[in-house]
């Protein structure tokens, strides 16, 4: 072999050496990303176990946040989950000066306050220009003041993660002035990117007070349907009822999160009765009353088929493992006692056999996760004092964010009483004389041999 051979060979094998310590790196740098990604997918955004059951709420912002949490405590008066701070613990503008002391004096007092949730919403007094590193002042909505303002709001952001607690992070309304309300859609688009790479969640309220043109209006329907008064001669704040539509947003992202919090304490298949029970007392198999055909020896009617677990003592049978996360295989069979075709009372055994459970499938099956997009609630009053509520699913079409709520069918139709208009060639077109259907199903088909 001859020299320069050798040296091609061994600078390829070197080569090759160096590409495998960097594939290892990677690999070791994604593998724990990876981990915690399945992790939070089996989680949910609220905590499942607040002290005492109790969640505590905590708003923050500035000038909209007493508003908001106004409509708040009325959204959640009856809910014994949540405990509302009734104060707004103030935060200063993202513009204005002297803003990283303020964060800082900001996470010493988000360290000292016990919260599960925390409701944020700022932005009303950020429409002025931004000093700049060099002590040049920066043109508001400009490149440099953008810029500028992402990275304050990131480390706004970043101070509530001292907490982790769960943070519902509200963007601003549509404003009454051209100029501002253009500036209020870019700081919306910063803070829903912040928000995302924070883990946090975005709460949209732009589209919620927009008229049917998608422009601004002082007046809008409240979430009765009625039309009402939500704006302040301002432009920019909200009278109570607006307030209150507001909350609603937060109360839509934030009712769910609950449910789906209280549910994942019910762990199928894992741990003991005991254990269950420590977990949810609600949930806890209690012992059949006497009168009951589930008791043991009761035959209260014996055209009634008694099922008798093996091993039942009154309480379910445990199938608890070992410890490992793995289901051992379990056997065991119920006695069905009946009345047979001859009128003579039948005993019938069924065994059943249930094979061993890997801890990885009951992991799967443990998770429980909201999937698809959630519907619009509609709220009605009917009569005797009764409040009618329904959800109407929408129906997957991407571009629904764009339509203005009081657009949408079921609004118009429902809640204004407008008559949608007809498809041409569907059953509700009753035009005279029928509109031809232009579709390529209606057009007769050709038949061969005929020019």
């Amino acid at each position: 072999m001859s020299a320069l051979s050798r040296q091609f060979r061994s600078t390829q094998f070197r080569n090759w050496g160096l590409s495998f310590v960097a594939l290892a790196i990677l690999m070791a740098i994604l593998m724990p990303v990876a981990r915690a990604g399945d992790d939070d997918q089996a989680g949910t955004f609220l905590t499942s176990f607040p002290d005492n059951d109790v969640y505590q709420l905590s708003v923050f912002g500035d000038d909209f946040a007493p508003g908001l949490l106004s409509g708040l405590i009325v959204a959640f008066n009856s809910d014994v989950r949540l405990n509302i701070q009734k104060q707004v613990t103030p935060i200063a503008g993202v513009a204005m000066p002297n803003f990283d002391s303020k964060v800082l004096a900001l996470e010493k007092t988000i360290a000292a306050q016990p919260f599960n949730i925390a409701v944020v919403m700022t932005g009303q007094d950020d429409r002025i220009s931004i000093k700049g590193a060099d002590g040049k002042r920066l043109p508001i909505g400009s490149e440099a003041w953008m810029i500028e303002y992402t990275r304050r709001v990131d480390r706004l952001m970043r101070a509530f993660k001292t907490n982790n607690a769960a943070v519902y992070w509200v963007g601003l309304p549509n404003l009454a002035r051209t100029d501002a309300n253009d500036l209020a859609q870019r700081i919306n688009d910063v803070i829903r990117e912040r928000a995302y790479l924070n883990g946090y969640k975005y709460v949209d309220s732009y589209q919620g007070f927009t008229d049917e043109n998608g422009a601004y209006s002082a007046y809008g329907p409240d979430l009765e349907g009625a039309i009402r008064l939500l704006r302040l001669r301002d432009g920019t704040n909200f009278t109570d009822a607006g307030n209150r539509k507001l909350a609603h947003f937060v109360e839509k992202e934030l009712r769910p999160d609950l449910i789906q919090a209280k549910a994942n304490r019910n762990i199928p298949l894992l741990g003991a009765d005991a254990e269950q029970a420590k977990i949810n007392p609600g949930n806890a198999v209690k012992t059949p009353a006497p009168s009951s055909p589930l008791a043991l020896g009761s035959d209260a009617d014996a055209k009634t088929p008694v099922v008798r677990a093996k091993g039942y003592n009154g309480t379910a049978a445990s199938s608890a493992g070992d410890g490992s996360g793995d289901q051992k295989e379990d056997n065991s069979k119920i006695v069905l006692k009946m009345v047979g075709a001859s009128g003579r009372e039948e005993t019938q055994t069924i065994p059943i056999a249930r094979p061993a459970i890997p801890a990885s499938v009951v992991a799967i099956m443990a998770r429980r996760e909201a999937s698809g997009q959630r519907g619009d609630m509609l709220v009605d009053q009917i009569s005797g004092g009764l409040t009618l509520m329904s959800s109407i699913s929408p129906s997957g079409n991407r571009d629904r964010g764009r339509l203005s709520p009081t657009q949408a069918p079921y609004f118009r139709l429902l809640v204004k009483g407008e008559r949608l208009q007809p498809k041409p060639g569907r059953a509700d077109d009753l035009t005279w004389p029928p509109k031809p259907d232009t579709t390529s199903q209606s057009k007769p088909a050709e038949v061969p041999g005929r020019g």
